[in-house]
């Protein structure tokens, strides 16, 4: 299983292979996601609009808890956060992986049990630390050697804290260097080849206040491949024998991260869950034996697969130009709503919603109303036909996770709503940012 399912679609699949399991095309042209037609939900809420398929959330959140039976299972909230996805993920059975104090407490004001959530982060502040202390977050992962003691303080001599030590395993992967961060010389976590994890562990094992619960490390985003899964956990496993032999510590939790890759156009790779699964748990249950080790509880933290699927950007066209030898299409949204094409070069598979077209295909790039040189949305290698105009209706599939999470305030365009389609019926989760919510922090005279 490459992909978490196939979608039911009765004409075109190759195209829409990466759009929601429920997206249908009733006639040539139109598009319905969850039984509600997209079209209808650019008439109702105006555009940029996001559009998240509820059923295809949930629906991946059980997979994972199928494919990973023994593993605790968070989403990675960074990926995409609002109170919908807080119940969805608490009725699904899943906990959440927060890192920062806002995140915290929209889940715990949201009703989320705070002993199910982690928090991490390489730069806590203060507040991120007093909040997760007042909540009773289940556990904190440690960055550095420096939040040891200011946790322990903020616990004082009466508490008592469940914490991770995120660690460098030296391990390259990624689909993009800015998001590669298993390896050395980056600002994540704690290095095991040169000493600082296990100058933190033995730091922490002073500390009566902590509670050390396990290792955790994140590898990077957009992974595709088991085998760098398989590395770390050798890896860590082999730290592990060390603070056996070194502590007589026995750490039942073992956190590998997410970064668990999808596809973002047809024919992409994606993460084969089900050999991950299997390739995993085979690998350390067998590390372990050779170790002399119990088996800890494995921890994984998908984020960007769980959301990054179900959601749809909706764009109207409002310019379109040619300028030498390239076609332009703008649209009413970019890089202030989707900042990934402008970070990493991430390309998406765009396709024109509400009416039929004839016209032949023609590579064009899909730009933002910003005015910056790099606002592009869609770069130049997509195809779109020829005759596309301005008020045509501009669909941008997989676009669930790190876009409105990454959305900026950029030339005081208002951040787009989010609206969740199920069973035919669509719902506002988030409403648009109005130039009076602009207005009403901008306090100075």
């Amino acid at each position: 299983m490459t992909t978490l399912h196939e979608p039911a679609v009765s004409s075109g699949a190759d195209a829409l292979s990466v759009w929601p399991v429920s997206t249908a095309e009733p006639r040539p042209g139109a598009l319905s996601v969850g039984g509600v037609a997209l079209a209808e939900v650019a008439d109702r809420f105006g555009t940029p609009v996001y559009v998240l398929d509820e059923a295809e959330v949930r629906e991946r959140c059980r997979t994972y808890r199928h494919v990973f039976p023994d593993a605790e299972v968070l989403y990675a909230a960074k990926a995409f956060l609002c109170r919908a996805m807080v119940h969805w993920m608490d009725e699904e059975g899943l906990g959440l992986d927060v890192c920062s104090a806002g995140e915290l407490e929209l889940a715990v004001t949201t009703g989320f049990p705070p002993d199910r959530i982690v928090l991490h982060g390489n730069a806590k502040s203060p507040r991120d630390l007093e909040t997760a202390l007042r909540l009773g977050v289940g556990r904190i992962v440690i960055d550095s050697p420096s939040e040891i003691a200011r946790l322990a303080a903020a616990v004082g001599p009466g508490g008592h804290q469940k914490v991770m030590v995120r660690v460098v395993p030296g391990i390259s992967a990624g689909g993009h260097e800015k998001i590669r961060t298993g390896t050395e010389d980056q600002k994540f976590g704690l290095s095991i080849s040169d000493g600082y994890a296990q100058y933190a562990i033995a730091r922490i094992l002073d500390q009566p206040q902590l509670q050390l619960a396990g290792l955790h490390c994140h590898l990077g985003s957009q992974i595709t491949s088991v085998k760098p899964y398989l590395a770390a956990v050798r890896r860590l496993v082999g730290l592990m024998a060390r603070l056996d032999e070194q502590h007589g510590l026995v750490l039942p939790e073992l956190d590998l991260g997410g970064g668990h890759g999808i596809a973002y156009r047809p024919g992409e790779p994606a993460l084969d869950l089900t050999l991950l699964a299997r390739k995993v748990r085979a690998e350390l249950v067998e590390a372990c034996a050779a170790a002399g080790l119990a088996v800890p509880r494995l921890v994984i933290e998908p984020g960007r697969a769980m959301a990054g699927p179900a959601g749809i950007a909706l764009y109207h066209v409002l310019a379109v130009k040619r300028t030498g030898a390239h076609m332009y299409v703008a649209v009413d949204g970019g890089m202030s709503d989707n900042p990934r094409p402008a970070l990493y070069g991430v390309r998406y598979a765009p396709r024109p919603v509400g009416r039929r077209s004839t016209a032949a295909p023609t590579p064009v790039t899909v730009v933002g109303r910003h005015c910056e040189a790099g606002d592009v949305v869609v770069p130049a290698d997509v195809e779109l036909p020829d005759d596309i105009r301005p008020g045509d209706l501009l669909a941008v599939p997989v676009a669930g996770a790190y876009h409105l999470s990454m959305a900026s305030g950029y030339n005081l365009v208002g951040r787009p709503p989010v609206v969740a389609v199920d069973d035919g019926r669509a719902r506002l989760l988030i409403r648009r940012e109005s130039l009076e919510d602009i207005r009403s922090r901008d306090v100075g005279l």
